[in-house]
């Protein structure tokens, strides 16, 4: 069996040492991800297993992640876990790449920014590109991220307007039975819109914007023969869209304007007999200068763990009905 001592990469060897003693979760978190043991003795820890070349990479990790709480970065569960995703997938790691990329800062003051690569390239593609597609399942920070980079835009001045659509599938020709006005009708389902603004602005200032029309929410029906100059805009759910939908979403955007569009074509709530415009929009546009496509996976997923799991197991299950029955 193969034993290492955890060699930091700064030169505050001992407190970094400590820390990582004192972090008894982030150590039980690797010992229960692989085949390790890890034990602290006086100022050096050390990690016991049958991996050499797993060890070095385990060592990198923790001491990066000693290196950030130094620094007085919190680490929460869903970073670590991160950490040690890439590291069971084999791949590099860099932690501090991914906390210099800061989209904006919430209205309590807190850093909004990628957690994962796949995150941190959603949000470039963002910033470099016309229209972006961000495609991938739930917990993956799609619209949230989007919603970052609307505010930050629209701090900074580069829009003048953020403009956010959803299809509502749902209602079709009802929507004029229930009650209320258009934005009573429309409100339950630009509702996680709203959550976002409301982490991201005061909510007196979000409700100063909205009266302005400097915030515009609206169901994607109503977007029809306009045109969007100086806005950033974003197409939430865009699974639920159809491709005559889509090219007329896409087809909305002015001078001077951003669009994104965000979908999960494993959750299309569309009729049987109507195809996803998101899921078609791939073939048509994938080559198009000044258009991305940035399709995140369950290792993206940054909400409870749970999450993760119930992803990654209906993909799996995705796989295996798609799967030649050689029987």
């Amino acid at each position: 069996m193969t034993e290492n001592s955890l060699t930091p990469l700064t030169s505050h060897d001992e407190s970094i040492v400590k820390l990582l003693a004192g972090h008894d979760e982030i150590l039980r978190m690797v010992e229960q991800a692989f085949p390790v043991k890890i034990f602290a003795r006086g100022s050096s820890l050390l990690i016991k297993g049958d991996d050499e070349e797993l060890i070095k990479r385990l060592e990198n990790l923790l001491t990066q992640y000693a290196e950030l709480a130094l620094n007085g970065q919190k680490l929460s569960g869903a970073e670590i876990r991160y950490g040690l995703n890439q590291i069971g997938l084999g791949e590099s790691v860099n932690l501090k790449s991914l906390y210099d990329e800061v989209v904006c800062v919430s209205n309590r003051g807190k850093p909004i920014r990628p957690y994962t690569n796949g995150q941190k390239e959603y949000t470039r593609a963002i910033r470099e590109n016309d229209v972006t597609f961000a495609i991938g399942p739930a917990g993956t920070g799609k619209t949230y991220l989007a919603v970052a980079q609307a505010v930050a835009f629209l701090k900074s001045a580069k829009v003048s307007r953020i403009v956010l659509v959803r299809p509502v599938v749902e209602a079709g020709e009802r929507l004029g039975y229930l009650p209320g006005d258009l934005m009573d009708k429309v409100e339950p389902y630009l509702r996680p819109l709203y959550d976002a603004f409301y982490d991201l602005l005061p909510t007196e200032k979000f409700n100063r914007y909205f009266e302005k029309g400097i915030i515009e929410l609206a169901p994607l029906a109503y977007m029809r023969g306009r045109t969007l100059n100086d806005c950033f805009i974003i197409l939430d759910e865009a699974q639920n869209t159809t491709p005559e939908q889509m090219k007329m979403f896409l087809t909305r955007l002015g001078f001077g304007s951003k669009a994104v569009v965000t979908g999960d074509i494993t959750q299309v709530d569309l009729p049987s007999n109507k195809e996803s415009g998101l899921k078609l929009v791939q073939n048509i546009l994938n080559d198009i200068p000044g258009i991305a496509f940035v399709r995140l996976s369950n290792r993206d997923v940054v909400r409870h763990e749970i999450v993760q799991r119930i992803v990654r197991a209906y993909e799996d299950y995705e796989q295996r009905r798609k799967a030649p029955d050689i029987n």
